[in-house]
């Protein structure tokens, strides 16, 4: 696979002062709506009663979905049209696509453009690493990714304080109108990027594109099911049973097609692998534990949903903060104690909540310094899987390595949030949530076991993978 080449050194070296900002701003908007929707339900309840509170969360499922399903192909998209345009199109769509939520008149239109969106959003996340990590020397790319990573990680854990505060203050559909100025921002800004050649080649397997979509999606239907159906209703095994053989098809084709929707070729790296692994668990415990505590602190603790926004902001400083240093620390201790490390301490935070989780408000003594830690730990794993997996492909394949890994982390998160509809009934008591968080421990102690296996180091100059 071929790399773009700039036409114009000059103009680049001036235009690279911008490019961590647009980077950073991408990878922002798009993993804050993944999260800033979870305190939207009870609102968008009250305007569509007619839809069930499991049917809802799909707001939040789907956008996982669509994310997770087309991050890859969208990888191998940024090396075959170019960094610089798959951004635009992908900032140009995703804003598009936002105001189109913002003014859905019902629920099924709601869904479709926050489809749209997700699959926007899966476009800037490979663009926006492979604009920053192009020109980057290799003894600076760990800390590059840091920075980028701890975008993403403060956007996952501020997105539901900053949603419960616009909820509160203008209803869900603001979630989605304040998209649309930060959009049209970068797409400015994107616009002034030197513009590079296109490298030859096909577009990704479409139909295995399509396979994948729709296997992951049928899992997480089935699974969300579960909370109306029984687990051996027939529509129910359906589903998983179905979904599971359309992603094993899509696995299938990828191993066999010259341009494939998954790179899976990526996976012969054993420490490529394990990075995968270990973002997947992440990812299904983050997702689900972001949206089990502001579902908590409303339904037990009865707090308002601005309240609620606000006793699940702290934790998003932490992560940001570990995620920077980290970054800086990967250059000379490697991934392992930022993956195994983080995971560990999301590890110790859940112990904590499902021994010591008050069915009274407890927001000093318990809520804050839980938040503190679990978002400690996100911050950690979210640079520690991010650095292991672009590291470890190497300069010519970040935006399809980013993109494979940052899909892990989205399957993961489309389980999460799947598997916490499934234990969380409608009407949910505290031993449904002691559950959930005990499912969140399991899931991040996978991740802190796959983490101890990698040894991942940043390359060094003149000895990097092609």
């Amino acid at each position: 696979m071929t790399t773009e080449t700039t036409a114009a050194p000059p103009r680049a070296a001036g235009t690279r002062r911008d490019v961590p900002w647009l980077a950073a701003g991408a990878t922002f908007l798009a993993m804050l709506d993944a999260t800033v929707a979870n305190l939207a339900i009870a609102d968008l309840h009250a305007d569509f009663p007619g839809t069930s509170l499991s049917g809802l969360t799909w707001v939040i499922t789907l956008y996982a979905v669509l994310f997770a399903a087309l991050l890859a192909p969208a990888g191998r998209l940024a090396d075959l049209v170019g960094r610089r345009s798959l951004y635009l199109w992908g900032t140009g769509l995703f804003t598009l696509a936002s105001l189109a939520c913002a003014i859905a008149p019902n629920v099924p239109v709601l869904l479709a453009t926050r489809a749209v969106q997700g699959a926007a959003a899966a476009a800037l996340i490979p663009a926006s690493l492979a604009l920053l990590l192009h020109d980057t020397p290799a003894e600076r790319r760990a800390r590059s990714i840091g920075l980028w990573s701890a975008a993403g990680a403060f956007a996952a854990a501020i997105g539901p304080s900053l949603g419960g505060v616009l909820v509160d203050q203008s209803g869900w559909r603001a979630l989605f109108v304040i998209n649309v100025p930060f959009g049209l921002a970068m797409l400015l800004g994107g616009l002034r990027l030197p513009r590079a050649e296109a490298a030859a080649g096909r577009l990704p397997d479409l139909a295995g594109t399509v396979l994948l979509g729709a296997g992951v999606g049928g899992v997480a239907l089935g699974v969300t099911q579960t909370q109306d159906w029984a687990w051996s209703d027939p529509r129910t095994l359906a589903l998983l049973l179905g979904g599971a053989t359309l992603a094993a098809l899509a696995l299938w084709r990828s191993a066999r097609h010259p341009v494939p929707a998954l790179e899976i070729s990526l996976w012969r790296n054993r420490q490529f692998a394990v990075a995968n692994a270990a973002s997947f668990l992440y990812g299904t415990a983050l997702y689900a534990w972001l949206l089990l505590g502001v579902l908590y602190v409303t339904g037990q603790w009865h707090y308002s949903i601005l309240k609620a926004g606000f006793a699940s902001t702290p934790g998003a400083f932490t992560a940001t903060a570990a995620a920077v240093v980290m970054g800086r620390l990967t250059g000379r201790i490697g991934v392992r104690p930022a993956v195994a490390g983080g995971a560990l301490v999301m590890v110790a935070a859940g112990v904590w909540a499902v021994v010591s989780l008050p069915a009274e408000p407890h927001f000093l003594t318990f809520w804050l310094p839980l938040g503190l830690l679990a978002g400690a730990g996100m911050g950690m794993v979210s640079t520690g899987t991010a650095s292991a997996a672009a590291l470890s492909a190497g300069p010519l394949r970040f935006a399809g390595a980013t993109g494979l890994n940052t899909t892990a982390r989205q399957l993961g998160g489309a389980l999460g949030i799947a598997v916490l509809a499934a234990l969380l009934p409608e009407r949910a008591v505290h031993g449904d949530y002691t559950a959930v968080y005990l499912f969140c421990t399991l899931a991040a102690a996978g991740a802190a076991v796959a983490g101890l296996l990698l040894a991942v180091r940043p390359a060094r100059p003149g000895k990097e993978r092609p």
